[in-house]
C-alpha cells in the first residue's frame, strides 16, 4: 500500500512538473532580484519566468500582479502564454510594510534584472515590455513616466519597448492615500502619481480599462483623463481600449490578446490600426 502511495506521489509531480516545462517552455521559479534591500525585500522580491526555449532573440514582458499594494502574489498570466513570449511574474514589496517608494523601487529593480538578463536565456534587451493589472499597471506607469527610478540601476527607461498598464491607477494610489487618512474618493495628485510625471514616450502605450460603469473607482475617468494628458505633450503611440462588459477584475482577459497583437507588431517596426 505503501508503494502504491508513493507511486502516486511521484505521478503527481511528474504531471505538476509537465504543467511547469510546457513543450518548447521552460520555467524558473523564485529568482532573487533584489537583495541588497532587507530582511522583507529578501522574502518577497522574487520572480518567475516562463519563456521559450526554442526561439532565440525572444521579446520579454514583465509583469507585476495587482492587490492595491497590499495584496497578491506574483503570476504568469495564462493569456500571455504560449505565445513566442518570455514572461516574468514579479512578486515585490507590500503595503503597509513597506512604503510607495520601496514598492517602486522593487518593480524597478525587477525591471533591470530582466535587462541585464534575459540574453542568457535567448531573450533580446531590446525587446522588454513591461506590463501589470491594477496596482501592477500602476508601479509600470510609474517607473516609465519617472525615470530616475531605473536610472538608480543603470537602465534609461526609453529602452522600454511598450507599456501596457492594466486598469491602473493614475492619481496616487488610494491605499497609499488610505495611509494618509484620505478616502479612495478623495484624489489627489502628488509626486506617486502617474499623472505627476506625464512626458513624451519613445515607445508607444495601451491605456486598458474595464467597462466604465463596471469599473473600480471612476478609474476609466481617471485613465481617459490620463490619455488626454499623454496626447497633448506629443504621444502619438498611446491608445486607449474599454473592453465592454468587463468589470475591473475580469478585463485581463480580452486585454491579453491586444497586447500580444501590439507586441508582434512593435517588433515588427510596426504598429496594428485599431
Amino acid at each position: 500500500m505503501k508503494r502504491i502511495v508513493i507511486a502516486l506521489l511521484a505521478c503527481l509531480l511528474a504531471i505538476i512538473a509537465m504543467g511547469q516545462e510546457r513543450s518548447g517552455y521552460k520555467f524558473e521559479t523564485d529568482i532573487p532580484y533584489h537583495q541588497d534591500a532587507g530582511e522583507y525585500a529578501a522574502q518577497r522580491c522574487l520572480l518567475d519566468f516562463f519563456y521559450p526555449s526554442d526561439i532565440k532573440g525572444f521579446p520579454t514582458i514583465v509583469w507585476f500582479h495587482g492587490g492595491g499594494l497590499e495584496g497578491g502574489r506574483k503570476e504568469i498570466p495564462e493569456g500571455l502564454k504560449d505565445s513566442g513570449i518570455g514572461i516574468i511574474g514579479v512578486n515585490y514589496r507590500l503595503l503597509p510594510k513597506a512604503d510607495v517608494k520601496e514598492i517602486i523601487d522593487d518593480a524597478a529593480a525587477a525591471v533591470a534584472w530582466a535587462f541585464k538578463e534575459v540574453a542568457t536565456r535567448g531573450g533580446d534587451p531590446d525587446k522588454i515590455f513591461v506590463a501589470g493589472h491594477s496596482a501592477g499597471g500602476y508601479l509600470i506607469d510609474m517607473i516609465v513616466l519617472d525615470k530616475h527610478w531605473l536610472e538608480a540601476y543603470g537602465i534609461d527607461a526609453d529602452r522600454i519597448a511598450g507599456a501596457f498598464p492594466y486598469s491602473a491607477q493614475k492619481m496616487t494610489h488610494y491605499n497609499v492615500r488610505k495611509g494618509m487618512g484620505i478616502g479612495p474618493l478623495q484624489v489627489i495628485a502628488d509626486e506617486n502619481a502617474p499623472i505627476f510625471h506625464v512626458r513624451k514616450l519613445p515607445m508607444p502605450m495601451l491605456v486598458l480599462s474595464g467597462d466604465r460603469e463596471l469599473e473600480l473607482y471612476g478609474r476609466y475617468e481617471e485613465q481617459a483623463y490620463f490619455w488626454r494628458m499623454m496626447k497633448l505633450v506629443g504621444n502619438e503611440n498611446i491608445f486607449i481600449y474599454e473592453f465592454d462588459g468587463y468589470d475591473h477584475g475580469g478585463m485581463p482577459a480580452p486585454a491579453h490578446s491586444v497586447v500580444k497583437r501590439y507586441i508582434r507588431a512593435i517588433c515588427k517596426g510596426e504598429l496594428p490600426v485599431r
